[in-house]
């Protein structure tokens, strides 16, 4: 076996679970309970991240990652490749080759998009103390757009689960905004709220208050940003 780290004579085991995933590999997890005293972070450093349905986030400083769309690129294959086990008969060597074929593909998608949000989160985590994001639904979000795939390839709430228990480990702190706040229609710089950026088109605006151009994402993620600090700081 390998494994991947020392277990500490204080762990107290409390269950071990054998699984086997659909491309036939077996994994053994083992849960332990111990005690973990983490102290608390007192935030300096906060940043705000916007929802991207294309580049996962937009955070309030104007970076974005990138995002590698795994699936998008994989479709083809998938699709080329469930064709064929869908003619293959049922019970066959052949099938089942196939089957395993199928799975290993959407196995290491799943793997790359994992890899990605790892690194990702880890890399906010060691350099800011408190992360602030909008509390989004993403089931109704792809239900109520149409973006399925988008949103299943995105995988936004994996990623906020990775941020959330690697900010915890360290003390610090996710902090959700509520979804109906609005972080696309007010100015960052004034607070002027524009109705009109309620169209999802508009990606840029001027406000008619201070003079100030936007880019919608990262105005929306430094209000995010504002709002987060104004609830931890409250």
């Amino acid at each position: 076996m390998k494994q991947h780290r020392s277990i500490p004579e204080n762990y107290k085991l409390k269950s071990v679970t054998v699984s086997q995933n659909p491309s036939g590999k077996y994994f053994v997890s083992i849960l332990f309970e111990y005690e973990n005293q983490v102290q608390e972070t007192e935030p300096q450093a906060f940043l705000g991240l916007d929802f991207s349905m294309h580049e996962l986030y937009v955070d309030s400083d104007g970076n974005e990652p990138k995002y590698p769309r795994y699936y998008r690129k994989a479709e083809k294959q998938l699709k080329r490749e469930q064709r064929k086990l869908s003619k293959m008969q049922k019970g066959s060597n052949n099938r089942n080759k196939q089957r395993i074929k199928v799975a290993k593909l959407y196995e290491k998608v799943s793997n790359q998009r994992r890899d990605f949000l790892h690194k990702q989160s880890r890399q906010i985590v060691n350099t800011y103390d408190c992360i602030c994001i909008e509390s989004l639904d993403m089931k109704a979000m792809s239900q109520l757009y149409n973006f399925g795939k988008s949103v299943s390839d995105n995988s936004w709430g994996v990623f906020t689960t990775f941020l959330q228990y690697k900010l915890e480990e360290q003390g610090k702190q996710l902090v959700k905004v509520d979804p109906y706040f609005a972080s696309s229609q007010s100015c960052s710089e004034c607070g002027y709220k524009n109705n009109e950026t309620k169209d999802l088109s508009v990606r840029q605006w001027t406000c008619p208050s201070c003079g100030t151009h936007h880019n919608r994402d990262v105005n929306a993620a430094i209000n995010i940003r504002n709002e987060g600090m104004r609830i931890v700081l409250a």
